[in-house]
């Protein structure tokens, strides 16, 4: 009994040197503050300043040449609004807003639906499944353009396809398909699919790894079917998923230029133009530069409507 008390009393005199303060209080050493306290917010002021003149003073600059004749040689004169009212007056530039928007949500469909179809099936079960994930994931690490002139030599009317089709006895089905003004820019539509639909896989599989089994299991074994689980279990889950997904197939979609560019370069007869192969005419090859600074700032003001609009859709709601 008397060695535990010495020992307590010895501890107390260890805690309570000369240095304590405060009638044996401990002493305790004092812990830098850490480098990000003395700046706080202002640390970030270079990355915010880099931004704001690469990025938004640039975009607010082209924007205004939006609104002159700027012809990129010379003075320009400001016109207000004529730009934008010749763009609404062109039927070519009015078809390829409308090419603009078709693509856009068929793109936005085609590689949701394939991506989830395939992120299910890849998700657990398949033995397979790592070797087929890299299978369909490979296209979206190649080149758009490299992609696109392969299948522009695909659906050449002497190419692979038709050639596959005639093997088979499908000869009726043969078609210049990028010289058909229907067909084509339903070809631009399937090549920008085939390449991306991978990475709608990746983003899905990720999402449905946060789904819990234990979950599905107890849905099944009371009697849930397979939609019932799909839609009340699987879906909830992957929310955070679809928004990515959706979001960034939308902005893409909206943006689509190389494979139009490679495959058909806007025809045949204006039928594949979108609104970036318009910019880029319009601006780099026939020099006008106001004009197709309108169009870059209509487009932009698109990608952010629909932008806005898609994440309004698809938030969380309590």
């Amino acid at each position: 009994m008397s060695s535990t008390t010495n020992s307590r009393s010895t501890a107390a005199v260890v805690r309570s040197g000369p240095g304590a303060s405060g009638g044996g209080a401990i002493s305790r050493p004092r812990r830098g503050r850490p480098l990000i306290a003395y700046g706080h917010w202002w640390w970030a002021l270079p990355a915010i300043a880099a931004v704001v003149l690469i990025h938004y003073v640039a975009t607010a600059g082209g924007a205004f040449y939006a609104f002159t004749d700027y012809t990129g040689i010379g003075d320009f004169n400001f016109i207000g609004l004529e730009n934008f009212q010749q763009i609404f007056d062109d039927p070519t530039m009015v078809g390829s807003l409308r090419n603009t928007l078709f693509l856009a949500f068929g793109f936005l469909i085609a590689t949701n639906v394939v991506g989830l179809l395939l992120a299910l099936a890849l998700n657990r079960t398949l033995k397979t499944r790592y070797v087929l994930r890299a299978l369909f994931f490979m296209p979206v690490v190649l080149s758009p353009l490299a992609v696109s002139f392969i299948w522009k030599f695909i659906f050449q009317f002497n190419g692979p396809l038709n050639a596959f089709l005639g093997a088979v006895g499908l000869e009726s089905l043969q078609k210049t398909w990028l010289a058909d003004p229907t067909l084509a820019l339903w070809c631009v539509l399937f090549v920008m699919t085939w390449q991306t639909f991978g990475l709608v896989m990746v983003i899905y599989l990720a999402g449905l790894a946060t789904v819990p089994l234990e979950i599905e299991e107890a849905a099944a074994l009371d009697g849930a079917g397979t939609w019932s689980r799909f839609w009340h279990i699987t879906v909830p889950s992957i929310r955070p998923s679809l928004v990515i997904a959706s979001a960034l197939m939308l902005i893409q979609g909206l943006r689509v230029f190389d494979q139009v560019m490679a495959l058909t370069g806007g025809g045949p007869g204006g039928a594949t133009e979108t609104l970036a192969t318009q910019v880029y005419k319009e601006t780099f090859a026939l020099s006008n530069f106001g004009f197709g600074a309108a169009l870059a700032l209509m487009l932009t003001v698109i990608i952010l409507v629909f932008s806005v609009v898609q994440q309004l859709a698809t938030r969380e709601r309590s």
